[in-house]
């Protein structure tokens, strides 16, 4: 089985998630985690996964989406809608963004420190974004204890370094389509072991792309494991394997509701 750790799915149509969902299924993907990019995209995540059994939920603010401070009551609310469902795994998405035109720094650092306080509190693991700002990414997580609860460096682009800072600091490192067409990100994957790697495709509605079968679904998860294998020159098989134990591993204290829901050892 394979599990997709991070997607976007919130904002598609409920006829629309179950056929993503099928196709996923029809290829061995039987569960995905939607990430909460605000608050409002959190509740809908939460929404979906009541009715969905292989669909499941982070909450969080991205760095993005941070359009002015937040407030104290906007935490609490997140605290609350991480410990509303069951069904609530991970911390997710959080972290920083540098580029050009992003929201101001200071205002970055206190919801990245204080969504990281909800997780350590709730024993939830964290998948972060960080996107020119690995540096300061790793610092804060070792500053708040992040690696109390670890989690996952989402949608890994960096080098050899960056990966093993990340599993240094308690994190896994997620990889997905850049896998394709980024040399470096090869590199790492053939240079890292398999233990500390696990997959996801990021997907997200993609109106630029004319033709919808082009969209980005869970179900490019198999190629992606298809190119892990080639990398590392190893069996398929043993490569699932091993990436479903590390997602099992990071979200072990949850893995008995996990199996509630989905047929997974």
């Amino acid at each position: 089985m394979l599990i997709d750790t991070h997607v976007h799915l919130d904002s598609f149509t409920t006829i629309e998630i179950k056929n993503i969902l099928q196709r996923s299924s029809d290829v061995g993907v039987d569960m995905v985690i939607s990430a909460g990019t605000t608050i409002a995209t959190s509740i809908d995540s939460i929404a979906h996964s009541n009715l969905f059994p292989g669909f499941f939920t982070g909450v969080g603010v991205h760095p993005m989406d941070i359009n002015q401070p937040m407030k104290e009551s906007d935490y609490s609310t997140l605290y609350e809608l991480a410990s509303s469902s069951e069904k609530t795994l991970v911390i997710s998405e959080i972290g920083l963004d540098y580029l050009p035109g992003m929201p101001d720094r200071a205002w970055q650092f206190e919801s990245f420190r204080k969504q990281i306080n909800i997780a350590t509190d709730l024993g939830l693991p964290i998948v972060f974004h960080s996107r020119e700002a690995h540096k300061d990414c790793f610092r804060v997580l070792k500053e708040e204890k992040a690696y109390e609860v670890g989690g996952i460096m989402h949608y890994f682009q960096g080098d050899v370094y960056d990966a093993e800072t990340s599993i240094a600091s308690g994190f896994l490192i997620s990889i997905a389509k850049p896998l394709f067409r980024l040399p470096q990100l090869q590199k790492v994957v053939s240079e890292i072991p398999l233990t500390n790697i696990v997959i996801e495709t990021d997907s997200a509605p993609q109106p630029f792309k004319k033709n919808r079968d082009n969209w980005t679904e869970p179900r490019h998860l198999k190629s992606i494991i298809d190119k892990i294998a080639e990398l590392k020159k190893m069996d398929i098989l043993e490569v699932e394997q091993t990436i479903l134990m590390n997602t099992k591993k990071i979200l072990s204290k949850k893995w008995d509701v996990v199996r509630k829901y989905i047929d997974v050892d």
